[in-house]
C-alpha cells in the first residue's frame, strides 16, 4: 500500500494560493503571490528531507499546469531533475492531453481514484499545491501524513487548504520544526474521531442551566 504526504504551503490563516510566484495564480484577484520566498532559509527542516525523497506526484489539474510550464524548463535544479522522472497523476475532468513526461490522467470520484492508486504498485505519493484534493482525501482519511509549512503572515483571502466541507477528524502531531525567519514545520498523522472532554467537575449553576434552555429554544 503506498503511503500519501500532502505537503503545504499555508499563511497563518490558511491560504495557500501562490506561494511561488506573483504570476503563478492570481485568480479571483489574489494579490499576493510569491509570499513564500522572503521567509525561506536553506534549512527548512523535515521539507527538504521530504521533497529530495522518493515518491510520486498527485496533483490537481491547476497546479499540474503551473509545473508543467515550469519546471521541465529548469532541469538545472534538482527537483525539476527529479520531477521530470516521477510519475505524474493527475485528477482532471479535462480533456487536455498531458503532455509532461510521465503523466497519467485520473478520473471520477477522487476519493476512489485516490484509494485505488494507493492500492496500486509503485512509489508512496506526495500532494504538492492542489488545494482542491484536500477536502474530499482527508475526508476520506486518505492521506496518511499532512506536513503544513505554516509561514509568519496573514493573507486575507485566497484558495484555502480547509473549506469547510472536510469530514471532522483529529491528527497527531510526529514532527516539528521551526525556522529562524519563523516558518514552522507540522507533520501531523490521522488519531480517528475527533476527542472531547470538559474541565467542569461541578453541576451547572441556574444561570448555565437558563442558558441551555435558551439554546434549545433556539432564542440564545
Amino acid at each position: 500500500m503506498r503511503k500519501l504526504t500532502g505537503v503545504v504551503f499555508v499563511s497563518l490563516d490558511g491560504v495557500m494560493q501562490a506561494p511561488g510566484g506573483p504570476d503563478e495564480d492570481p485568480t479571483s484577484d489574489f494579490r499576493h503571490g510569491g509570499w513564500v520566498a522572503p521567509y525561506w532559509d536553506p534549512d527548512m527542516g523535515p521539507f527538504e528531507a521530504m521533497i529530495t525523497g522518493e515518491y510520486d506526484l498527485l496533483l490537481g489539474k491547476r497546479t499540474y499546469d503551473i509545473f508543467a510550464a515550469y519546471w521541465p524548463y529548469n532541469q538545472d535544479n534538482p527537483i525539476g531533475a527529479k520531477f521530470q522522472g516521477i510519475n505524474k497523476y493527475v485528477l482532471t475532468h479535462s480533456d487536455e492531453p498531458l503532455d509532461w513526461a510521465n503523466s497519467h490522467k485520473l478520473s471520477g470520484d477522487a476519493a476512489e481514484v485516490v484509494a485505488k492508486l494507493k492500492a496500486s504498485a509503485g512509489r508512496d505519493l506526495l500532494i504538492q499545491g492542489s488545494s482542491t484534493l484536500y477536502p474530499p482525501l482527508l475526508s476520506a482519511r486518505l492521506i496518511d501524513r499532512l506536513m503544513l509549512t505554516t509561514f509568519p503572515i496573514v493573507l486575507g483571502r485566497g484558495k484555502r487548504i480547509f473549506d469547510g466541507s472536510e469530514k471532522a477528524g483529529a491528527l497527531k502531531l510526529v514532527d516539528h520544526f521551526v525556522s529562524p525567519k519563523g516558518v514552522s514545520v507540522a507533520c501531523f498523522e490521522p488519531a480517528g474521531d475527533v476527542p472531547t472532554g470538559t474541565f467542569e467537575t461541578k453541576p451547572p449553576s441556574e444561570q448555565e442551566v437558563v442558558r441551555r434552555e435558551k439554546m434549545e429554544a433556539g432564542a440564545w
